[in-house]
């Protein structure tokens, strides 16, 4: 297909005045061209009629020349030559060539004299008529104090970018940094929070094609324009810049596109300019309030004029004011949504967050909606605080996890309500009104088990958790297995007379066959506590109580050979105490934990009674290393008073088993008759190291434990490590969030020929 070049046609004529004018015009493809000359005449009359009159008029006046021929029609292809379609380029380079001269065609002239300015048909003369205006100088206007002179304006300064270091976020993406520090000291911070929300951080492998990069870069672009301003840079810049080809296409070797070309990258350059800071800070009524609570409170807001504008910064400081507020004495202070004004000529920012701290108020009285269930005397109790105490937020918040760890309800809410208003620069007082929802009071348990030192176990129990209002449960349970028979009740009331203090009332009868000991017994024991528990973890626990039982007891019957058995009535009081430094009650990293307990008892048997004394002390040490702890325990036990075989075979002391010496069987460890019974001793001395190792499985849940345990048991009350046993393994912990799961395989390292070679156990929790 050959395209058509069109050029201008100049056509040529003169004016009204007789003035010569010319101008182009576009030749439109395929129309028809027609040439004619004219003459145009100012005075031709506008119709037949006048020119009739003015020829009459002229009277002797020539006659008209005849008109000139009629021009002849011509088409576009007339006026193309054949060589301009052969080849136009050459066509168009020769030019057009003057058209030849029609003697017909009439010659027009140019007037030799200037008319006169102003005669009719005579051309103006502009400037004459502007050298003949007078027009008078205007006055030079008064300057405007409000607006500088264009002298005054200076020219803009050209700022030098930076010395930039690039940061690599990814293949794909490159940050780059002022290369001096202390042009952005928030820098890694920046990069943490960037790679958090970036879009192109969130691509999937495989999808960063250039148009996907493009995409996703307009939209980091954006975010890290915002993220400048949260670190309070205001006037930062991001240059954006897009380079690299595109992958996975199949284009060719060479091309663009192919996935012989560079990978695309999106390089961001971050120019963070000046940081702002904070201009006026106006916390509204808080700054009106009187002093001491005034400045005390106003301090917790720590964001002071002068200091670096950071946007975190005004979250943080009012989430700790509202915590300040809430924990010295304003439950109903009100908090409108914080303001920041910019003013980027002083590179400021003026805050405004609008406090409203109402009065001050004291602890009232806690009221229960459901008394008989739950009564608000036995709600204050629990509580950690006295009618007249300051109000704190926190204490409210415990009081409401303190209802909840009573296991007797399913939700709790608690709403403060003023009863007594602030007056006179004196306090006012609240109540607080317990809303409770109760939860199943009853519980039905039951397992079914086998072990190899308890042989098969069936177990079954029933609890009511507050039988007797408030939080006194009846518990009934029983044993049948093949080593173990039981039957017990217990009443237990939580939270006695105090927090976390419980009293508790057992009675059972039992009849136990373990490895050392055959015991038929029934007993009354008693017991008041203070327990440190999940919820709040105490520095000190103490226990104190008194046991009453009747004992019927042999050592095991052997070989079908029956021991003898012996009647004991033994009477005991008891305590102990628990120093506890930890981290965590049921998995601690570091810290140490030590017991004491003690129990001065009297025993009768066979028309004889015998006093002595049970005492034992137990420390454990937990030292962290790195994200691993190393573990250690040492245990003492000793009967003072009595020979140990003056007394109840079950009242002996014992080693060996899951919480003792790993490897061995549970009361395998010590003195052992002819029969290879174990009769238990007079004293004790256990240790045990051990090393709690992450894995990273399952997200850190997972840990392995290699541990090495050893000890002893004598006859005397004074050790004399005549029988000493060792054993070692590695064991698994699975933490929940109720404890660790425990798994541990031990060996005896030195057993005799009663021990077997392999050991397991599993319980919950650490092993110490």
């Amino acid at each position: 297909m050959k395209y058509l070049k069109l050029f201008p046609v100049f056509a040529a004529g003169l004016t009204a005045s007789g003035a010569f004018a010319a101008g182009p015009a576009l030749l439109p493809a395929g129309a028809a061209i027609q040439a004619q000359a004219s003459v145009s005449d100012a005075n031709r009359p506008s119709d037949e009629g006048e020119q009739e009159d003015e020829g009459e008029a002229q009277g002797s006046a020539p006659a008209t020349p005849p008109p000139p021929p009629a021009p002849v029609s011509q088409t576009l292809a007339d006026l193309i030559p054949p060589s301009a379609v052969e080849n136009p380029e050459n066509w168009a380079a020769e030019g057009v060539a003057p058209a030849p001269a029609d003697p017909s065609a009439p010659v027009l002239a140019l007037p030799d004299t200037e008319p006169a300015v102003g005669e009719e048909g005579a051309i103006f003369d502009v400037e004459a008529a502007l050298a003949d205006l007078d027009i008078p100088e205007p006055e030079p206007l008064a300057a405007d104090p409000d607006r500088p002179s264009f002298a005054e304006i200076a020219a803009p300064t050209l700022v030098d970018l930076p010395e930039l270091k690039e940061f690599e976020v990814s293949d794909e993406l490159i940050l780059a940094f002022p290369a001096d520090g202390d042009r952005f000291p928030e820098e890694t911070g920046f990069v943490e929070r960037f790679r958090a929300l970036s879009s192109i951080e969130a691509l999937d492998s495989g999808d960063d094609t250039r148009a996907q990069l493009a995409a996703r870069a307009r939209a980091d672009e954006e975010l890290l324009v915002e993220i400048l301003r949260t670190y309070g840079y205001f006037d930062g810049d991001v240059v954006r810049q897009l380079s690299g080809g595109r992958r996975g296409a199949d284009e060719g070797p060479g091309d663009p596109r192919s996935s012989d070309a560079a990978d695309p990258v999106v390089r961001f350059d971050i120019l963070p300019g000046t940081r702002y800071r904070f201009g006026a800070i106006d916390l509204g009524a808080l700054d009106r309030l009187p002093d001491p609570d005034g400045t005390m409170l106003r301090a917790a807001f720590e964001i002071f004029s002068g200091d670096p504008l950071y946007l975190d910064r005004i979250v943080t400081e009012d989430i700790d004011l509202r915590v300040a507020l809430g924990e010295n004495g304003y439950p109903f202070a009100d908090f409108g949504e914080p303001e920041l004004l910019v003013d980027h000529a002083r590179e400021e920012g003026d805050l405004t967050l609008p406090v409203e701290p109402g009065g001050k108020y004291v602890f009232g009285e806690v009221v229960s909606e459901d008394p008989r269930f739950l009564s608000g005397r036995h709600m204050s109790r629990i509580a950690r605080f006295e009618q007249g105490d300051t109000y704190q937020a926190s204490l409210e918040r415990d009081l409401r996890r303190a209802i909840l760890a009573t296991g007797l309800v399913s939700s709790v809410s608690i709403t403060p309500r003023e009863t007594i208003p602030p007056a006179d620069g004196e306090p006012g007082q609240v109540a607080l009104d317990v809303g409770i929802e109760r939860a199943p009071l009853r519980t039905i348990s039951g397992a079914i088990g086998y072990g190899t030192e308890d042989g098969f176990k069936l177990e079954a129990g029933w609890e009511h958790r507050n039988l007797f209002p408030p939080e006194g449960a009846l518990r009934l349970r029983g044993i049948v297995g093949t080593r173990e028979q039981l039957a017990s009740v217990t009443f237990r009331r939580n939270n006695f007379r105090a927090r976390d203090q419980v009293l508790t009332l057992d009675a059972y009868v039992s009849d136990i066959e373990t490895e050392a000991v055959d015991a038929r017994t029934a007993a009354l024991r008693g017991s008041f506590e203070r327990i440190s528990n999940l919820l709040f973890q105490k520095p000190l626990s103490w226990e104190v109580g008194a046991e009453l039982l009747y004992t019927d007891e042999r050592n095991r019957v052997t070989n079908g050979i029956q021991r003898p058995r012996q009647e004991y009535l033994i009477g005991s009081l008891f305590g102990s105490a628990t120093i506890d430094a930890t981290d965590d009650l049921l998995d601690p990293r570091q810290g140490f934990r030590v017991t004491g307990f003690a129990a001065p008892e009297v025993s009768r048997s066979l028309g004889a009674e015998t006093f002595y004394l049970r005492a034992r002390v137990d420390a454990s040490y937990y030292q962290p290393v790195g994200e691993h702890v190393i573990a250690g325990r040492v245990a003492a036990a000793s009967i003072l008073g009595a020979d140990a075989f003056e007394i109840a075979p079950s009242r002996r002391l014992y080693s060996g088993g899951g919480g003792s010496v790993r490897g061995y069987g549970f009361q395998a460890i010590g003195l052992r008759n002819q029969f290879g019974e174990a009769l238990g001793g007079g004293s004790l001395v256990e240790g045990a190291i051990e090393a709690r190792i992450q894995t990273g499985f399952l997200d850190g849940a997972v840990e392995v434990v290699p541990f090495f345990d050893i000890g002893t048991v004598s006859r005397e009350a004074r050790p004399d490590f005549d029988v000493v046993r060792a054993g070692a393994g590695v064991g698994v912990r699975y933490k929940t969030s109720f404890g660790p799961i425990r798994v541990d395989v031990g060996v005896p390292l030195n057993p005799s020929e009663f021990d077997a070679p392999v050991v397991v156990y599993v319980s919950l929790g650490q092993a110490f």
